[in-house]
């Protein structure tokens, strides 16, 4: 596919191993920490209450092996991650290539943005899953020498991850640097772990072929083949990070980490896992941390505790970004968004978001109580969205050129694998699975009804709005004695006039010597680059239209454009400091009179807008320059 991408890592990580070293942490913390569970749980639905038989963990340990090299390395590594739009991955990414941001009602393109929203509220649902399984199962290894510990493994979880959410507030810059480090020790310390292991089993090496993997589920009943293949699915989350994190350290460098490092380092400990549990079955309830020498078990939990704080933090950040980026392209009403750090514009913080997975990561822990249960809930929204970025990536594949026959023969092999595991994760539905799933369900239908409130409103406002025509004739005819000074009216449309601007021209029957028609369009790139941020339209001597594009990427800030478009001598004379910005601040008012969505949806429409950050300080304009004007629009 695409090649215009060359290797962000060099840009913006500096060498390319030092990018590899960041994506150790930031992209495989989640599917690094899955040995803290992901055999246990397989091998217990192997046992299925009974004792566990050598043919059934090797059976095991050959699906896990075969799941990661099929999903994580064929279909990720070298398939999704060719799917690039202009070097960032994601599935926001996919719909921007897809345009299908802009799709009228009813045509394919539309249903395909709301396939792709509910993918991305699928993020929402694993974000809160994955720091409660991968911090609880780290902290349950205190159970393993003192089982007297048990009734306080609750309470230190939430406590660890409370401190972990008040701490994005301040940025996670200073410590990000210790990530990719850290990780490295541990994906170092698990494979040492399994060659331990193999070496008092050296027979399970033979679970190296397939046929262990196929040959044991083909001969167990169905409820418990799909069963031991949820359950194996565990090692797999997360492996949908390489193609999120894409931007952040460029194609080859992620592929570098998990070919040289990560999968070498997980093969080697879920081997070990199973060589233990042939020779000790009875380790089955924590063969990760049974692997370890008595005297390395509370060290062992240290570091297990401190690598799943990483995978969280990564989850959260992710949520961030993915909140930012749903908000530029229109699928989320605007919100608070905080940058942490000057020197580095990823680093941002929403805590809207923050304390909304707070509240969802710290139920599923205190609703579930452990990782066997907390199991049960885990997969099912990440199998689901595996399967739609899947389908995303083909349509992208075949509207680039590919031959249709090709991309169906291998997109769709990977699909039916997606669709398989989804299957199996869909038994655990009433075993907690719902819970990550009626969290997707509740951002998607907020996602999908901002989306389609936001469309009646534009509508609504194509309505009030004078045409350009009637404002040079004002401007020209009524409007000839001019205030001092120059204004700036923010439109939502690059045509027609603004409400505000209508609404000015009405009350005061008189215009500034210079006003500024500015409107934001975020592009369906990632980034924009500074020589195509500026657009200019004189309309008449002394009204200008000034267009300002950003890449759902960037965060669009209008005064940064407006001097950024003065530099480039765009606007000459323009004095920043000495600008009235007026801004239309509109109430929604739900009524049956127009057609559009159900009241009560209007009505949800409405609560969101009013509560939305304010257009002003969304986009960074000056906060002592602002004059809003209110506006009542019916939908």
């Amino acid at each position: 596919m695409t090649t215009t991408h060359a290797d962000t890592s060099q840009s913006r990580n500096g060498l390319p191993l030092a990018a590899t070293l960041g994506a150790l942490g930031v992209v495989y913390g989640d599917i690094g920490t899955s040995p803290l569970y992901a055999l246990k749980e397989a091998a217990k639905a192997a046992a299925h209450g009974g004792p566990l038989a050598p043919d059934a963990v090797l059976g095991v340990a050959s699906l896990i092996l075969w799941a990661l090299i099929t999903i994580i390395s064929l279909k990720y590594a070298l398939l999704i991650l060719r799917a690039d739009n202009r070097g960032e991955g994601g599935i926001v990414a996919l719909l921007a290539l897809l345009s299908a941001r802009n799709a009228r009602p009813g045509t394919w393109r539309a249903h395909l943005l709301l396939v792709g929203l509910v993918g991305a509220a699928l993020l929402y649902g694993d974000g809160a899953i994955t720091p409660a399984i991968s911090v609880l199962s780290a902290v349950e290894g205190l159970k393993v020498d003192a089982p007297s510990l048990a009734p306080a493994v609750v309470p230190l979880t939430v406590v660890i991850l409370i401190g972990l959410f008040i701490m994005q507030k301040k940025g996670t810059g200073f410590i990000g640097g210790i990530f990719g480090p850290v990780m490295l020790c541990w994906f170092f310390a698990i494979g040492l772990l399994g060659i331990y292991g193999i070496a008092h089993s050296p027979g399970v090496l033979v679970a190296l072929s397939p046929y262990y993997a196929v040959d044991f589920l083909l001969h167990q009943d169905f409820h418990i083949s799909f069963a031991i293949l949820g359950a194996a699915f565990l090692a797999v989350t997360g492996g949908e990070a390489m193609y999120a994190d894409m931007g952040h350290f460029g194609r080859m460098p992620i592929r570098l980490a998990w070919f040289a490092i990560a999968l070498p380092a997980l093969v080697l400990n879920y081997f070990g896992q199973a060589g233990l549990l042939i020779s000790d079955p009875t380790a089955i309830d924590n063969p990760f941390y049974q692997l370890s020498p008595d005297w390395a078990h509370y060290p062992l939990v240290a570091f297990a505790t401190l690598a799943t704080v990483i995978a969280s933090q990564a989850i959260i950040s992710g949520a961030f970004s993915l909140t930012q980026q749903s908000i530029q392209l229109g699928f989320l009403p605007r919100m608070q968004i905080r940058h942490t750090a000057s020197h580095e514009i990823g680093q941002i913080y929403v805590p809207l978001v923050n304390w909304l997975l707070a509240a969802a990561t710290l139920g599923a822990v205190l609703g579930f109580g452990t990782s066997d249960a907390l199991a049960g809930a885990y997969g099912i929204a990440v199998s689901l969205l595996m399967a739609i970025t899947t389908l995303l990536a083909a349509l992208v594949a075949i509207q680039w050129g590919y031959p249709p026959i090709i991309v169906i023969a291998v997109n769709g092999f990977f699909f039916v694998i997606d669709c398989i595991f989804f299957a199996a994760n869909g038994t655990k539905l009433f075993e907690g699975g719902w819970f990550p799933l009626l969290l997707a369900g509740a951002v998607a239908f907020l996602m999908l009804t901002w989306r389609s409130g936001v469309r009646l409103v534009e509508a609504a406002r194509a309505k009030l709005r004078q045409p350009e025509e009637e404002l040079i004739e004002t401007a020209v005819s009524k409007c000839q004695a001019r205030l001092p000074g120059a204004a700036v009216f923010l439109a939502s449309s690059p045509h027609g006039v603004p409400l505000a601007l209508t609404q000015f021209v009405k009350h005061n029957h008189a215009l500034h010597e210079r006003v500024l028609i500015v409107t934001v369009l975020i592009e369906e790139a990632p980034r924009i680059p500074d020589a195509e941020r500026v657009e200019i339209v004189e309309i008449v001597p002394g009204i200008t239209r000034v267009i300002l594009h950003f890449g759902f990427m960037q965060y669009p800030t209008i005064s940064e454009g407006l001097d950024l478009a003065c530099r480039q001598g765009k606007l000459p004379g323009l004095d920043l400091d000495d600008v009235s910005y007026y801004i239309g601040r509109e109430t929604i008012i739900p009524t049956e009179k127009v057609a559009g969505m159900a009241v009560w949806r209007e009505s949800v429409f409405a609560f969101l807008q009013r509560n939305a950050e304010r257009s002003a300080a969304f986009f960074g304009v000056p906060t002592k320059q602002v004059v809003e004007f209110g506006t009542e629009i019916e939908i």
